[in-house]
């Protein structure tokens, strides 16, 4: 066993799902840090329980079995720091995305400047926008002051006026929220984050201070024409958390063991997505999504920078944000076989009952997949109207989650992906089959170099690379000229046809030389949009796959040449 040194420490991440709660090793092997294994248990803060710990104690207990090293003392409760016997771990963080949405009221000054900010500030975290208020709404106070003690307010997101802009304005804001408070009990009064003009930013604490918690961020829309809400999504983060240990006071016990305060699962994972768009292409950016039970977190990074949505569909509670949303047709377009329609409904309702309930059929697991894809793509749609001007190509893409994670083949998986996500131009598909995310971002708070050395020593699943060119050509057409050069001299050339999915010969870490002519106005890189391209791929465990169905997807509209087109395009990459 590996000695605790500084700076070479023992770390035990925990993070809360809303199904499942899992305890995940990292030590340091052969000089670096490593990930060791992990425990998986039920979460307990439903009935009859109520209690995150115990759930932890428990996904410890099936890790101390895995790893044979002694983590937890005869009471149940961590050891920490190591010992000198070697057990224990030296530092813990906790990362949760369990529990009721945060009721959230979003205040600020300008529709499309200042609030449409907060929205999207509000959308970054497991939350939900019940009021919203403005400078051109035109009710009158005492019904704003009514609709907003109707909803019962957990957190005030509070925004408006550029730097040293409007300040009348943020002050009758500024009156309504103090009526706000002035009429509710204190325990029921709700936090307030205030991130407009800074000039009014003492003031504000003052006189909001005297009747409630507010903590202040920096402006997130310092002018007309530029948006920051970096600073504030920490700022809510904190927010969050501090709503929770409320509901949840097994999280405050966590929190007293913890080397840094628990963090909402979205925002550490939208840490780790924004180091990583560090590390690659600054023209292209990194894409992380993590499709979970009852919501699913997009985060794009792009040098650096960090655009985070969570949208509340998912593969449990999330299965009826999914069925609310849409018809149920674009669920079962995506079945393979024929399933009636009150079958395919009665199992979704039953996933939002019985979220941790697992596919036992091949009609289920049809089921289950067909949601799993209208989920990514809602998810992704709503993260596009949020952030339009964001760019939609990637160097990497990183999926976590247990239906993606946990699917029967890579294949199924990687299917999945394709055709929830639709990358386009070249991409690598990562996955992060243990769900090591989260927990790495939450560690990169005091030890940057243990997520840096996890990322590089093969922890997650590089599933494939994919070429997903964009065509106006007609289904069958040819669209591309392919030559795949091996590093032993060898090569195959194949003709890839509209409305195709081909898998290129390229074994798991085999090196080899992609060489691409468009055909008919095909477009292989919006970016440089040349006509012949060179590429230098690296195998996946699905190889290399040319992904010639065009974007957006349009699947066939007949019910029949539709499954039977599902089926070619599952067998053509082996599945």
């Amino acid at each position: 066993m590996t000695t605790s040194l500084a700076g070479t420490e023992i770390v035990l991440g925990i993070d809360i799902g809303t199904v499942n709660t899992r305890a995940l090793l990292f030590d340091v092997v052969e000089g670096q840090y490593s990930f060791i294994a992990s425990g998986v248990a039920p979460t307990t803060i439903e009935e009859p329980y109520h209690d995150p710990g115990e759930g932890m104690v428990r996904a410890v207990r099936e890790l101390q079995e895995v790893t044979g090293r002694a983590l937890l003392e005869t009471q149940g409760r961590l050891i920490v720091p190591t010992h000198s016997d070697g057990s224990g771990v030296d530092r813990v963080v906790v990362t949760y995305s369990a529990g009721q949405p945060v009721r959230i009221v979003v205040a600020g000054l300008l529709a499309d400047v200042s609030l449409e900010s907060a929205q999207r500030l509000a959308s970054s975290t497991y939350g939900q926008v019940i009021e919203s208020i403005g400078l051109n709404d035109r009710r009158r106070v005492e019904a704003q002051l009514d609709a907003i003690l109707k909803a019962s307010p957990e957190l005030v997101l509070f925004a408006g006026g550029t730097e040293g802009g409007a300040s009348r304005s943020v002050g009758r804001l500024v009156d309504l929220m103090t009526l706000v408070c002035r009429a509710l009990p204190q325990d029921k009064r709700p936090e307030i984050i205030y991130a407009g003009n800074q000039s009014l930013a003492k003031r504000v604490i003052e006189i909001l201070e005297k009747w409630t918690s507010i903590c202040t961020a920096p402006n997130i829309r310092p002018s007309f024409d530029l948006e920051d809400l970096g600073p504030a999504e920490c700022a809510l983060s904190q927010a969050v958390t501090r709503i929770r240990q409320r509901q949840l006071p097994g999280l405050t016990a966590m929190a007293t063991f913890s080397s840094a305060p628990p963090m909402p699962t979205a925002y550490s994972f939208g840490r780790v997505i924004r180091f990583l768009s560090k590390v690659y292409d600054p023209t292209k950016g990194v894409l992380g999504v993590d499709l979970g039970a009852s919501s699913t977190v997009i985060a794009a990074g792009m040098a650096g920078g960090l655009k985070l949505s969570v949208s509340p569909f998912g593969m449990g509670q999330g299965a009826a944000g999914v069925v609310d949303q849409g018809s149920l047709s674009e669920i079962t377009q995506w079945l393979p076989v024929q399933i009636p329609d009150d079958v395919v409904k009665e199992y979704l309702w039953q996933k939002t009952l019985f979220p941790a309930s697992l596919p036992v059929t091949q009609d289920s697991l049809a089921i289950e997949q067909a949601l799993a894809r209208q989920a990514l793509r809602l998810a992704m749609n709503q993260f596009q109207q949020r952030y339009p001007d964001h760019s939609q190509l990637y160097n990497l893409i990183v999926a976590s989650g247990a239906t993606l994670s946990q699917a029967v083949t890579p294949v199924q998986s990687l299917l999945m992906l394709l055709d929830g996500l639709q990358p386009v131009g070249v991409t690598n598909l990562a996955l992060d089959q243990n769900g090591l995310t989260p927990s790495l971002g939450a560690i990169s708070e005091f030890s940057p170099l243990l997520p840096i050395q996890v990322l590089d020593s093969g922890a997650y699943m590089r599933l494939v690379t994919i070429i997903a060119p964009l065509t106006e050509a007609r289904f069958g057409t040819p669209i591309l000229e392919a030559r795949l050069e091996y590093e032993q001299g060898n090569e195959t050339r194949l003709e890839v046809c509209k409305g195709t999915l081909v898998h290129l010969p390229l074994q798991q870490g085999q090196v080899a030389h992609l060489y691409l002519k468009a055909l008919h106005g095909t477009i292989i890189d919006p970016l440089s949009r040349k006509t012949d391209i060179k590429y230098r791929v690296i195998g996946g465990v699905c190889g290399a796959v040319i992904d010639g169905r065009g974007r957006p997807l349009a699947l066939p509209p007949d019910t029949a040449r539709r499954r039977d087109q599902l089926k070619k395009w599952a067998m053509a990459l082996g599945g």
